[in-house]
């Protein structure tokens, strides 16, 4: 077994050159990945701040439905249903000739800042609301006292799940492939297309995604023990 193994890998990996392959997926879903938490981070901190308003105003109560609705559909639908409806249907209708690239960058942005936008406002309302009053009582304004005191305090504790979050977007954007995009599954099936052997390549993306994992595992555990570590000074 391990002897087909082997030769299987030589064969697909190394002869056939499928490592150039397994590296451009590598890439293209670490891009994505990056692209997309950063999407998802500034879009979740928004709707955080919105649905956490206390305003009455009729356009930010408008604004606080629109983002409930927002988080509503896009955490009940399937993501691979989001993308291939983004890809087939609403891209051709706003951007004919949009990069398949772009479409499964924001899909997976706006996917993630309806997740992210919960850990957010979890983290702001773990905030001491001692906090805010000492902000408002030095005479800052609603929006400088969230900006300048809670915010940073909030995200500090956010981190190590904004962490996990991407970690969670390098495994979900194997769906990419769906829509032709070559990703390390796309690599994998790609290879497998040209070898006609399934073993090897797909061990192959499976030991390069667990990697990955591990290794941003491991250093968010450092990052964490960091923290703990500041928080007892």
């Amino acid at each position: 077994m391990f002897d087909k193994f082997f030769h299987d890998f030589y064969f697909g990996i190394v002869e056939k050159e499928g490592y150039k392959l397994i590296l451009e997926g590598l890439g293209n879903t670490l891009f994505i990945s990056l692209c997309a938490l950063i999407i998802g981070a500034v879009l979740g901190t928004v709707v955080a701040i919105v649905k956490i308003s206390k305003s009455k105003n009729v356009f930010m109560v408008l604004l606080k439905l629109l983002c409930s609705l927002y988080t509503t559909i896009i955490r009940g639908t399937p993501i691979l249903v989001q993308l291939l409806l983004a890809h087939f249907a609403i891209f051709p209708a706003i951007y004919k000739n949009a990069p398949i690239v772009l479409t499964a960058i924001i899909v997976f942005g706006i996917n993630s800042g309806a997740y992210v936008s919960e850990v957010i406002r979890s983290g702001i309302l773990a905030v001491d609301k001692g906090q805010t009053e000492a902000g408002r009582t030095l005479g800052l304004s609603s929006f400088k006292t969230m900006r300048l005191i809670v915010l940073p305090q909030a995200i500090k504790n956010i981190l190590p799940a904004l962490g996990n979050e991407f970690i969670a977007l390098i495994k979900e954007t194997s769906i990419v492939a769906y829509i032709g995009i070559r990703d390390l599954t796309r690599a994998a099936q790609q290879i497998t297309g040209k070898t006609y052997e399934f073993f090897a390549p797909y061990i192959t993306v499976s030991i390069v995604y667990l990697m990955i994992v591990i290794g941003l595992t491991q250093l968010l555990g450092l990052f964490e023990r960091r923290l703990r570590k500041s928080d007892n000074r």
